[in-house]
């Protein structure tokens, strides 16, 4: 039985019975742990084992650790990471030193993360702001300028693979002029060819990435229509094309309300016009039964490039993380931030 492209975010510290019994019958290919899943090491480990053995399959576990206010482990079990705005604070006095500050921090990340059973991480990101844009991206940039950007995000997703974690750039094609957050409103973006240019840019230094994901934006000059997440022009043209990106595409979280208000129907359609557009895998977080069930009948089984992709994403979270001193790295790290 082949797996389902669909990743199921969980939002409850122990498994349940019957959520467990629907991941056994559809096989998701991944799972993804919200801070309600995240009490303990301990805990967090078991949860990850459950959650394998469930699908059947060596899943990969996926997390937000961005640092900053986008981090689903939250101190004082876990320690705090900076937003990625901080790197590009240093990179700004000294170039060395905030690369060496990107990967060092996105290397802890890792460690912790491998250390609980989690080998994906939904970082890093590579939106570029602009002025009077929403601040749903804010200081999870990590500037304004699209060099510093992609050189940084290439330093922080290193980090990731050195600990053997996988990574997943976002949101593509960019969501840093959106003036609204699309949790809960549709973004429209106007801005010309040019312009967008500048949001595109970190993405193709960045093409080579395992995964991608989303962003649930129109903007008016490729589709005025269709959100990228479901537009075909958006992902054959210009995330396959222009930016050349030929990793696993993944859509962003399928409940958020910017795809409630740009298309008719509910999950079902929602995962259907995703993967119908190009996306490889959608994404569905409520952590509800009902509406994670929804989201599978509409989703098909991963095969084709899809699938191949999809491999390609495991061997990065599969792979042993290369030898690394956690107490020497905190100590440098400590000092690069101060």
């Amino acid at each position: 039985m082949s797996l389902l492209s669909v990743s199921f975010g969980l939002r409850q510290a122990k498994l349940d019975a019957d959520t467990r019994a629907f991941f056994r019958e559809v096989r998701p290919w991944s799972f993804i742990l919200f801070r309600e899943a995240c009490v303990s090491r301990v805990q967090v480990r078991a949860l990850c084992e459950q959650l394998r053995e469930a699908a059947g399959h060596d899943a990969i576990v996926w997390i937000d650790q961005e640092g900053g206010r986008v981090a689903r482990l939250k101190a004082p079990e876990w320690p705090v990471w900076p937003a990625a705005a901080k790197y590009g604070e240093i990179y700004a006095r000294d170039f060395e030193l905030g690369l060496e500050a990107a990967r060092l921090g996105h290397r802890l990340i890792a460690d912790e993360l491998k250390s609980i059973g989690i080998d994906g991480d939904y970082a890093p990101v590579l939106d570029v702001p602009v002025d009077g844009s929403d601040k749903i991206v804010g200081d999870r940039a990590f500037s304004a300028k699209p060099g510093e950007v992609a050189t940084l995000a290439r330093a922080a997703l290193e980090g990731l693979h050195e600990g053997g974690v996988a990574g997943c750039i976002k949101h593509m094609p960019g969501h840093g002029r959106a003036t609204a957050d699309s949790h809960f409103a549709l973004p429209r973006v106007s801005a010309s060819e040019t312009e967008l240019a500048n949001d595109v840019a970190p993405f193709a230094a960045l093409a080579d990435a395992e995964a991608a994901m989303t962003a649930h934006i129109v903007f008016d000059v490729w589709d005025q229509d269709r959100p990228a997440t479901c537009s075909s022009f958006v992902i054959e043209q210009i995330i396959r094309g222009r930016i050349g990106f030929n990793g696993l595409l993944m859509s962003d979280d399928l409940d958020m309300k910017a795809l409630q208000f740009a298309l008719n129907g509910g999950l079902q359609q929602r995962a259907e016009a995703a993967l119908g557009a190009g996306c490889d895998m959608v994404l569905q977080c409520s952590g509800e039964l009902k509406e994670m069930q929804e989201v599978a009948k509409g989703c098909r089984g991963l095969d084709g490039m899809a699938l191949v992709r999809a491999r390609a994403v495991e061997a990065f979270a599969k792979r042993p993380a290369r030898e690394f001193d956690a107490d020497a790295g905190w100590a440098r790290f400590k000092e690069l931030l101060a």
